[in-house]
Order: structure tokens, then sequence, then C-alpha cells
């Protein structure tokens, strides 16, 4: 077998050189990575810092670098430290996503990091949780209706960005001064909204997995109630609303394909007319393709389950001035039940064990001494075996 394909850290050789930790933020797959060439394709390499920040860097010395090595970039002022997380072809597809060109001006990949620079970046990442709480006190004592999230430092440490959420427009030329007496470094102010706040802090989501917006959400796309209804989830607000206090973004995950799935449906406000009588909508279920229907308008009275198709050919034939015998005529009426457990088993069927189990049970002792107690009862009833030969 040849040596380049021998197994490294649980994958292939030409897999590992574009697998990232997957509990990495924003990690990316890049399967050009092991195409010979592909990293000759270009000098521009993607580069993450922290989080939720990437930027385009251009390899102007033309350093070999593969996904995973850790470089140091160009900044304003000084520079900083990032990972690389792609190049080659894909890079160019990234480019497109931010509406860039390989002809754009980017800023230079210094070197691979050395030893002192990772003294700097690890020494400046210490001084990040600090200088947040800090900065929330001299926020509050100058009044600023503000809240800072997070801080980052640049690699360099000569530099600091200051995250913060404000309802409204803040004027915080005060409070940059104030920062830049109190740390001593150059201080830049990005206002974030309570999504990106949720994706820079992490947490665990109701469904079990890492928050979307923590690991691969980079574009943050509205949501609204509409797609709830159209999948007809409760509007429950405390259900829908995700750890930012908005609305969770996996709802326009599947909206598109419910949207489509309900075309094949009729609409609510129809009434089916049969010589059974008037049925009303009841519900549906839009993946199945199912209406139910009832005889009351405003309670469940005689529901009825059927296809959607179904319910257009009664559509049509209402509109003719025809009315069917019944709803399921044609089809079969056996009802499709729920997997529930109370449909399939009587509930009262645990009742009857613990009576069987007191029945055994009763007269004392355990089960062999009871037998031997019969055993001698019927021993004494028959009286002894007669002896002698």
């Amino acid at each position: 077998m040849d040596k380049k394909y021998i197994e490294n850290n649980g994958c292939a050789g030409m897999c590992c050189r574009g697998c990232g930790k997957m509990e990495a933020p924003l990690n990316t797959f890049d399967w050009l990575a092991g195409v010979p060439g592909n990293e000759q394709y270009t000098d521009i390499v993607e580069v993450q810092f922290k989080n939720t920040h990437k930027g385009y860097y251009r390899n102007s010395n033309n350093i070999p670098l593969k996904k995973g090595d850790i470089v140091a970039v160009e900044a304003t002022p000084g520079h900083d430290i990032g990972k690389v997380t792609m190049t080659g072809r894909l890079v160019l597809m990234q480019l497109k996503k931010t509406r860039l060109t390989p002809e754009s001006e980017f800023k230079r990949i210094y070197r691979k990091a050395r030893p002192v620079d990772m003294e700097k970046y690890e020494e400046a990442k210490a001084r990040e949780h600090d200088t947040m709480i800090r900065s929330r006190q001299i926020a509050k004592e100058l009044n600023l209706d503000m809240k800072i999230g997070d801080v980052e430092y640049q690699g360099d440490g000569q530099k600091a960005i200051f995250y913060y959420i404000a309802d409204n427009r803040v004027d915080f030329r005060q409070l940059i001064k104030v920062l830049a007496e109190v740390f001593r470094i150059k201080i830049e102010m990005k206002q974030i909204g309570a999504r990106q706040e949720a994706g820079r802090i992490g947490g665990i989501g109701p469904c079990g997995r890492e928050l979307c917006c923590a690991t691969f959400t980079t574009n943050f796309v509205s949501v609204s109630t509409s797609a709830a209804r159209f999948q007809d989830i409760s509007l429950n607000p405390q259900k829908l609303a995700g750890q930012c206090a908005k609305l969770k973004c996996c709802l326009n995950y599947e909206v598109d394909a419910y949207v489509e799935a309900s075309r094949q449906l009729p609409n609510r406000d129809i009434e089916l007319e049969t010589l059974d009588g008037t049925y009303y909508f009841f519900k549906s279920d839009i993946l199945r393709g199912e209406v139910t229907y009832s005889t009351d308008k405003h309670i469940p009275a005689n529901l009825v389950t059927i296809s959607g198709r179904r319910a257009f050919a009664i559509i049509e034939m209402n509109k003719r001035g025809e009315r069917p015998a019944g709803l399921q005529v044609g089809e079969s009426r056996e009802s499709k039940h729920s997997a529930d457990l109370l449909e399939q088993e009587n509930i009262n069927r645990f009742d009857k064990a613990q009576r069987n189990s007191k029945k055994r049970n009763k007269g004392g002792g355990n089960g062999s001494e009871q037998r031997k107690n019969n055993a001698r009862r019927e021993k004494n009833r028959n009286g002894a075996p007669k002896g002698g030969l």
C-alpha cells in the first residue's frame, strides 16, 4: 500500500489534508486538497481568526501552506495570527460569495508563525476576558446604553476589536478615549446583532447539537413567523426562540419543502359537499399529502382522512354540481393510526400483571416453599405408603 494513503489521525492521507476539527467553528472541508497542483492554482489563501472572522490574504512569498498551518499575516498596524482554512481552487469559489475577484487588493502573508509569535499571541488572548469585564464597567460609568459582548485582540497585542450590541445609536467617542488610555492599545468598535453574539459565545441548542451560528452559519437570513405557520408549528415564543432570544435560524431550513408540498393540498377555506353532509377542514399532514375533514366547523366530529388528490376530485365534482356518496368512495377505508402505545394496547394491562403477581405470592413464602407445602399436604391427605416386600 502506498505510504501517502496510510491512515493518519483516523482517515486516509488525501482526506486529512482537507479535513479540520469538526468542533472548530466555521469548519470547512477542502475536497480538492489532495489534487496535485491544487495549492499552486492561486496564491490567495483563506485564513480564520478566533471564532467567527475569516479573511483572504495573498501568499506573495510562495510559502508552502496547507490547511491547519498557523501564519502571521499583515494587519493595521503590526501583524495578526491566524489559521489557514482553505487553499487552491475552492478559495476562488469562496471569493464569489464575498463579491471579490483575484485581482482585488489583499493583504499579505508574512510567514509561518514562529514560537515568539505564538507567545505574544497567547499573552494577548489571555487578556481578552479581563479587558471585556473592565470595558463593560467603563461603559456603565459613562451611562452608555450598550453591551460589550466580546473582545478580540490582534496577534501582536497592538490592537483590539470590541464587539458591542445596542438597540439605538450610541456615541462612544468618549468611550474610545478612555479605553485607549486604560489599555494602551488601538481601539476598534464593531456593532453586532443578537445572533452574531450567540455565535461568538456558543452553546448547545435544543436539538442537542452545537449552535448553527457557532459552527457553519455566516449569513444570517431574517426569520419570520410565517416559516412556522407553513410547517404547522405551534406559535409558542418560548419554543420558537433560540438562545439569542430571536426566532431560530433552523426554521428556514425546511420551509421551502413544506411550501412546495402544501401546493398539493386544497385551500383550508374550501368545504366539501357530499350526500352525507358538509365537511370542513380540520387538519392536514403536509408531508404525507393527507387532509382530515370534520362534519362540524368548530369541533372534531366524524373525522375522515383522505388524500389531497381525492380532495381535489371532490372539489371538481362540487363545481359541476355533483355530490359524491362519501369522502372515501374509491379509496381504502382503512384508517391509518399513529404509532401511539395508548392506541395499540390497553392501558389496564399493567394492572392485570400486578393482580396476577399478587395471586402468585398469596399465602406467604417464596415459590419453592409454597410447592413444598402443597406436596406435604397432598402426602398427608393420601396417607403414608405401605412398606415391606
